[in-house]
């Protein structure tokens, strides 16, 4: 027990004991400032210190923008700006997916593999497929109906498509019709020679929907217009719009050239489309 109670009792004078730290002028050694300390005292000072130290700073961080430069830190702000351009890109890749699908769609027409539909008309004769009424339980109507319908011409690729259209097209280029209109040949266009680099003019007022290169047919321009019309021009030497752009009728929307695989020499293939379907350009138009 006298050895505990001595061991405490010296640990109590080191912690209690007084010490002096004196400054002294160097030169004069005159006592400058003098402060008395024990270790008490140096560990109750530190201790002190050092709480308000991380008080200090926690305020700090807490209540001013240096928060902003912690590593794994987000403001509120930031956060909402965030989640804002995830929105935005989600947008924006819906939209280039909506884009690449109508790409995708518009790719026969700029490659030439379109295959014309079969058509069951005198002068494309392939046969007829015979419906019994009994299987149908078609009324009498309907019979009448059908037969009224089978006996028109439903596709509008042939020579005799109806000319009465509330659109006025015009000849998109002055020159002299080299290819005619032939489904026959696949050949869904009329090539028209021209010099190099003469005028491609709009046929009518419309939107471009697809302004590009592709391997066989070179530059190509597409143009959407009024009543589900399309025209589409093909081997251009030069392309003077871009997807998105709106052009007016007679508008000078490229130039003639030779561009692609399939081209021969200096011309524009033109086609001309209604509802789906390829329509003789020279039915609508006055080439001369």
């Amino acid at each position: 027990m006298d050895k505990k109670a001595k061991k405490k009792g010296k640990l109590k004078q080191k912690l209690t004991d007084k010490y002096r730290l004196v400054v002294l002028n160097e030169n004069t050694f005159e006592e400058r400032f003098s402060l008395k300390l024990s270790r008490l005292n140096v560990f109750v000072l530190g201790g002190v210190l050092s709480f308000l130290l991380i008080l200090v700073t926690t305020f700090i961080i807490t209540f001013t923008p240096i928060k902003e430069y912690i590593p794994g830190y987000s403001s509120t702000e930031l956060k909402i700006k965030a989640t804002k351009l995830a929105f935005q890109t989600d947008s924006l890749k819906r939209k280039l997916d909506i884009i690449n699908d109508y790409t995708k769609a518009l790719q026969p027409i700029l490659n030439g593999e379109i295959e014309p539909e079969i058509i069951d008309s005198a002068a494309f004769s392939l046969g007829k497929v015979e419906i019994k009424d009994s299987l149908l339980h078609a009324t009498r109507e309907d019979s009448i109906f059908r037969e009224k319908i089978e006996s028109q011409d439903r596709f509008p690729i042939q020579n005799n498509a109806d000319t009465n259209v509330e659109i006025v097209f015009f000849a998109p280029l002055n020159g002299i019709i080299s290819q005619s209109f032939d489904p026959n040949t696949k050949h869904l266009a009329v090539d028209i020679t021209a010099p190099k680099n003469a005028p491609v003019k709009a046929t009518a007022d419309g939107t471009v929907i697809f302004s590009g290169w592709t391997t066989e047919t070179g530059y190509v321009l597409i143009l959407k217009h009024d009543h589900d019309y399309m025209s589409v021009y093909k081997h251009n030497g030069n392309l003077l719009k871009q997807q998105g752009d709106f052009v007016k009728s007679g508008e000078v929307i490229a130039s003639v050239g030779s561009t692609g695989e399939l081209s021969t020499g200096p011309h524009l293939h033109f086609e001309l489309w209604s509802g789906g379907y390829a329509v003789n350009p020279t039915n609508l138009i006055d080439f001369r």
